[in-house]
């Protein structure tokens, strides 16, 4: 069986740079990333955090 190949996704306007990311996640990692009960990537999660804030959506209708 083929293995299927991904697309990555394209950025949303509100995602952080590389730069905003280095000097935000000091402040936002309390565990490492190999924590067995992290289940999503915490920069993932902090682009969805202001892309609510930004959006105003309602967190079960954010895309992707």
């Amino acid at each position: 069986m083929a293995s299927k190949t991904v697309k990555p996704k394209p950025p949303y306007p509100t995602d952080v740079s590389d730069e905003e990311w280095q000097f935000c996640r000091p402040y936002l990692e309390l565990m490492t990333e190999e924590a067995p009960q992290r289940e999503h990537s915490l920069r993932d999660v902090f682009n969805a955090v202001r892309y609510v804030v930004r959006a105003g959506c309602p967190w079960r209708m954010l895309p992707h």
